[in-house]
């Protein structure tokens, strides 16, 4: 497998220290897709019920994630409008109420966290998310969110085609049906070789030790 690019470094790129607080323990990142939203875009009302269900094993599994050092990475779309912002886009979650704002309010960003905005499906089109992987030292990928079969599966593809080793946990993960669903998670595996591990049983590192 390839290892993935680095950002270049020199006098006029900003430090490390700008862009990441450390490096991701175990070289490990944990992503996630398109579940912070107001839920106002066509076919809304057929996907946010399977959003609904699989947030809590998100939240778990972040929790699990922040507790051994593994970043956190929120990846929304940017409503093609270029001049959105994340905050905002919190803020209108919140505000459209709902199961939407529950989501939201369960899976808020904490201050340590990374976001991304994205033009497109593919969450390294057009985006500085290779760039903020390689300054968090991160090779390895655990992709979660929606929808599984699209903004999920293109980013998950393209971390594999950037040299990443990549997890899509089945039950962090989720599209309109669940027979969509179920396909894409054959596929992941018997075409793409990307491991569908559910989210208790992925491995993670070990807690850095403190410092005295």
């Amino acid at each position: 497998m390839a290892t993935p690019r680095r950002p270049r470094t020199g006098s006029s790129s900003p430090s490390n220290d700008a862009l990441a607080v450390e490096a991701a323990n175990g070289e490990t990142a944990l992503l996630i897709i398109d579940m912070i939203s107001s839920w106002d875009f066509p076919d809304a009302e057929k996907l946010l019920p399977a959003a609904v269900a699989i947030a809590p094993s998100i939240v778990a599994l972040k929790r699990r994630c922040k507790a051994r050092g593994v970043p956190a990475i929120y990846v929304n779309d940017n409503r093609g409008r270029w001049r959105s912002d994340f905050n905002a886009l919190v803020g209108l979650s919140m505000q459209s109420g709902g199961p939407g704002a529950d989501i939201t309010a369960s899976l808020a960003p904490d201050h340590d966290d990374y976001f991304v905005l994205k033009p497109q499906q593919s969450a390294f089109v057009a985006t500085p998310l290779e760039q903020l992987l390689g300054v968090l030292k991160a090779r390895r990928l655990i992709v979660t969110g929606v929808a599984s079969d699209q903004c999920v599966m293109s980013t998950a593809t393209d971390a594999r085609m950037h040299g990443f080793e990549v997890v899509l946990p089945r039950d962090c993960t989720a599209t309109q049906t669940a027979r969509r669903h179920a396909m894409l998670l054959e596929q992941c595996e018997t075409v793409f070789g990307i491991a569908t591990t559910s989210g208790p049983r992925i491995r993670l590192p070990a807690a850095r030790s403190r410092k005295r």
